[in-house]
């Protein structure tokens, strides 16, 4: 009896610790909503990294079953990591990536860590012969920015390996891999890459692919890494106002716009009404993927064309590693009902490699980014929320971690939204809603302090 008494308790303890667990909940009159991030959460705590491992904190953020976490994955899981708790984590898998970057390497870092400390052997022979997106390097510049502005955490822009790491992104790595905005369509066929030892070598291909999309043969350029440049120059410039760096940041950011306006002025096909995706070596542009980067990258101005990019992304089907970036896109660029449906998709037990890492780190994303409009502002101590789910719905995360203290969030329907704060630090709050044309209101902003409650009605 008391054997099975005990075995009663453990499994109370450890299946109420983990399917309910410390942390972010969320809630909601709509059922469905609610079980998709029960459901998010609870595979995205499976691939926490376990008690002991060489490398440290870290979740698994790469292709299973390789125990790894790569630069581009990092990137677009982390603060998915902030809201499930994983600070740690994602310190010290930033860090390892912003130290390993080396002049050796072509101002590359390791591409994919392993959870023994050690570049993974699928990507990795040696400083010459090596997997690498060139994307990545801008992308942890992005994502350090980001991170800063969610935990207020200053070793993301301030930390000597991290300045490190971006002031050679933005200038040597730029230089090695002839990155100037005038040269990308003219840049030599794979510079820095090592020779092959044979034809079936692929590092030789692919140490410097100038894109995420890595089935395109023949690639000299893409242009999601177009965009990945762009939005890293606009993050470096940001960074730099922090540290008082007017001049510097100004020189950046006109750097920034110069590859903003080449999207425009070079990429896109007025007859196909989309942006060309890559240029070949043989001097022709090309369609294929790489259009959800430029929406997640923020790096379309032309409202008319990133509308008929929505669409184009909306009429076809794509792989999973796409559409994990698609309830947060969909839902800040005026799709709710698209970006509820991919949720709810994501999250089915029955679609097609949902268990690939980014897919619940994306939803849950969508929920808290997209869904409730969670956006802060380290540099005021802000948190913004604007409902972007459905009227009469009544939607609540709970416990979220954000700018060094916790909060609850409660929108009810488009009515009203209740901020309560319960850390130990106060916070601005700047409330947003939608009006009856759905265009955005701003409200006055208020102060909320720790143990306490504020509530804004829309009208």
């Amino acid at each position: 009896m008391k054997k099975i008494l005990f075995l009663y308790f453990f499994l109370c303890l450890w299946f109420g610790t983990y399917a309910q667990g410390d942390g972010v909940t969320f809630k909601s009159s709509d059922a469905a909503l609610q079980t998709a991030f029960s459901r998010a959460k609870e595979m995205a705590l499976r691939y926490k990294g376990k008690p002991g491992d060489s490398v440290g904190p870290w979740y698994e953020s790469a292709l299973p079953p390789r125990m790894a976490f790569c630069m581009r994955d990092v990137s677009h899981q982390s603060i998915g990591g902030e809201i499930l708790g994983l600070h740690q984590e994602n310190k010290n898998m930033f860090r390892l990536f912003a130290k390993n970057i080396s002049e050796s390497k072509d101002w590359c870092s390791f591409w994919e860590i392993n959870h023994f400390g050690q570049p993974a052997i699928e990507d990795y022979r040696n400083d010459k012969e090596f997997w690498y997106n060139l994307n990545a390097n801008f992308d942890i510049l992005e994502s350090s920015w980001k991170l800063y502005l969610w935990t207020g955490d200053e070793e993301y822009i301030k930390g000597a390996d991290f300045e490190n790491f971006h002031e050679k992104t933005v200038t040597d790595y730029i230089d090695r891999w002839v990155l100037h905005v005038d040269s990308l369509l003219k840049r030599p066929n794979h510079p820095n890459a090592p020779v092959p030892f044979n034809d079936e070598d692929s590092f030789h291909r692919c140490r410097g692919l100038p894109s995420y999309c890595e089935g395109v043969p023949n690639m000299k350029m893409g242009v999601d890494l177009v965009g990945a440049i762009y939005r890293g120059m606009m993050s470096y410039s940001s960074i730099l106002d922090v540290k008082g760096k007017r001049a510097e940041a100004d020189k950046f950011r006109a750097k920034a716009a110069a590859y903003q306006n080449s999207l425009d002025e070079v990429w896109w096909n007025e007859h196909a009404s989309r942006y060309n995706t890559y240029y070949s070596k043989d001097h022709k542009f090309g369609m294929d993927e790489g259009a959800t980067f430029l929406l997640w990258f923020d790096a379309l101005k032309d409202g008319e064309r990133k509308e008929k990019t929505i669409q184009h992304l909306l009429s076809r089907d794509w792989n999973i590693e796409n559409l994990s970036y698609f309830p947060l896109i969909m839902y800040q660029n005026g799709q709710p009902e698209k970006a509820y449906n991919y949720m709810l998709h994501l999250t089915d037990p029955s679609t097609h490699r949902r268990e690939y890492p980014e897919v619940s780190y994306g939803v849950i994303k969508g929920f808290t980014e997209g869904l409730m409009g969670v956006e802060p502002d380290a540099r005021v101590d802000q948190v913004s929320t604007l409902n972007r789910g459905k009227l009469a719905t009544t939607s609540e995360i709970i416990d979220l971690p954000i700018l060094k203290t916790t909060i609850n969030i409660k929108h009810e329907g488009n009515k009203a939204t209740t901020v309560s704060n319960t850390g130990k630090k106060k916070i601005r709050w700047l409330p947003k809603f939608l009006d009856d044309n759905g265009k955005t209101v701003t409200k006055k902003a208020v102060w909320v302090k720790p143990g306490s409650s504020k509530t804004i009605n829309r009208k």
